[in-house]
């Protein structure tokens, strides 16, 4: 404990957890600061660092301090750390604020000190917690399937790529969020099925196995130097984790006919396969040709197309005398085919 010095107004610790860090898991400086306070005071009996911080030999009152006994007891060069709840301690910082504003008293130091920091991603736990809650207790997103919701996962796909295009970056933040939400929404129902459930941790787990196995030049010894080495590279470690027999695997069929050939045609580059081309007449024949001609350039068919078309789209619009960037009247979602646009679609 401190000395007492009867000048020394002393100092104030407000001290801030993150709930997404589990508890007892302090910054050094945090524990300093516990450690050798004069009292260490928090509000909710239930503060989930509480127990922690009393195994840990801390002293823990369960209680507030109004501003004026906190001025009191750090009177003397005390140290006084107040353990904040998750709303933080408005009622003791906005009284210090108006003791300070009157100049009757002199006012002990206020430390604002972080106990424990989100890292990165850690906003991904609010989501998880979210999206339980509502596959809990909503009425629609409780009996959603993922057959039932495989469209919104092409609808909201698509609705990136448009944002990417438009060069919106508000628009990408939420669309990416969206597209976010389906991983989740799907993962949480994965976790009721009654055979062979799996999570989002799973889920994470999986893709965080497969991105550390598929770059060895970033995780292990192997040496690339050139993005088309990098290609390759990952083309062969997939084949070996799935055992494929053709290059022509795992490509779905059901994609947009110019991706699909596109993706078939760089596999067969990609391996080093000479195909020719199928010979034929048709249009779709020349559509082939020219996918194939698209991906020989470095040029997504896919996007030139629509590149194309917003540009023909704009000249229709010109000529019906509207502005080439004036939303159609049946706007940008069907809310009737959703009950919970907010929740999915927006």
């Amino acid at each position: 404990m401190n000395a007492l010095r009867p000048d020394d107004p002393g100092r104030i610790v407000l001290l801030t957890t993150s709930h997404r860090v589990a508890p007892g898991l302090l910054s050094w400086d945090a524990w300093q600061a516990l450690h050798a306070a004069d009292r260490v005071l928090c509000a909710d009996g239930a503060h989930p660092q509480v127990p922690y911080l009393r195994e840990a030999g801390v002293t823990v009152e369960e209680g507030a301090l109004s501003a004026e006994d906190a001025v009191e007891a750090c009177a003397g060069g005390r140290t006084v750390v107040v353990v904040a709840t998750g709303e933080g301690e408005p009622a003791l910082t906005d009284g210090l604020a108006r003791l300070a504003g009157s100049g009757r008293v002199t006012m002990p130091a206020l430390e604002l000190m972080p106990g424990s920091y989100d890292l990165p991603g850690a906003r991904l736990l609010d989501l998880v917690q979210v999206m339980d809650r509502i596959r809990a207790e909503c009425p629609w997103s409780s009996r959603q399937t993922h057959e039932g919701l495989a469209k919104y996962a092409m609808e909201e796909a698509y609705e990136l790529v448009e944002a990417i295009e438009d060069g919106d970056r508000d628009e990408l933040r939420e669309e990416l969020g969206d597209v976010l939400l389906q991983v989740v929404f799907h993962a949480r129902i994965a976790e009721e099925h009654p055979e062979e459930p799996f999570s989002v941790d799973d889920v994470a787990g999986g893709i965080v196995a497969k991105l550390v196995n598929r770059h060895p030049h970033v995780f292990g010894d192997a040496t690339v130097t050139t993005p088309e080495e990098v290609r390759a590279q990952w083309v062969r470690v997939k084949a070996q984790e799935k055992q494929r027999t053709s290059v022509t695997e795992g490509v779905p069929l059901h994609q947009p006919a110019l991706a699909l050939a596109a993706k078939l045609v760089s596999r067969a580059r990609i391996a080093g396969l000479d195909v020719p081309l199928p010979e034929g007449t048709g249009l779709g024949y020349e559509l082939l040709a020219l996918a194939a001609r698209a991906e020989a350039e470095g040029v997504d068919p896919e996007a030139a197309l629509r590149a194309a078309a917003r540009a023909y789209r704009d000249a229709v619009r010109a000529a019906e005398g509207r502005p080439a960037g004036e939303a159609v009247a049946a706007g940008h979602h069907d809310a009737e085919a959703h009950p919970e646009a907010d929740t999915v679609e927006e």
